[in-house]
């Protein structure tokens, strides 16, 4: 598969402004890890294989184990994940198939029990942004595979 375009380049702007929304949650307070899972978590969804690989990266050299790494698209079924991230899981699962489940009354109650209003609204406001980093990957066929652990804070920081 051939990339497009490099969107980087060809779309400073608009990559200014998703960056920025990505340096916004890298300091939002939320567990830089979580956010991380959620991303791999719906990338897995989306079939981006670009944000696959940064993600899985990341989590790698942040101390994630290959137990939970690999087990992550049947987390339901995995003991290894908290009460908390099982519940972020399946808001950001709702989130990203919004059409579909028109994001349950129930999976938003058990986001309550662990997530105060600004920490859901940022971690919604996480997968809102990973859909849109995974949807510009997949539509200009981003090759994956060259990502280095910790570039994307780079990236982030010029933002």
């Amino acid at each position: 598969m051939q990339q497009r375009i490099d969107v980087m380049t060809s779309g400073k702007g608009a990559m200014k402004a998703m960056l920025g929304l990505s340096d916004y949650l890298r300091h939002s307070g939320l567990d830089p890890k979580l956010l991380d899972l959620i991303s791999l978590r719906v990338s897995q969804i989306n079939g981006c294989a670009y944000c696959i690989d940064m993600h899985w990266k990341d989590l790698r050299a942040a101390g994630e184990t290959e137990q939970r790494l690999y087990g992550l698209e049947a987390w339901r079924e995995s003991p290894y994940y908290s009460d908390k991230e099982r519940a972020a899981f399946a808001w950001a699962e709702a989130v990203t198939h919004v059409a579909a489940t028109r994001v349950p009354d129930e999976v938003f109650q058990e986001m309550g029990k662990h997530f105060n209003d600004k920490e859901l609204a940022d971690l919604t406001l996480g997968v809102v942004a990973i859909n849109g980093w995974n949807r510009l990957n997949i539509a200009f066929r981003t090759t994956p595979g060259g990502y280095q652990a910790g570039a994307k804070e780079q990236f982030q920081s010029a933002a």
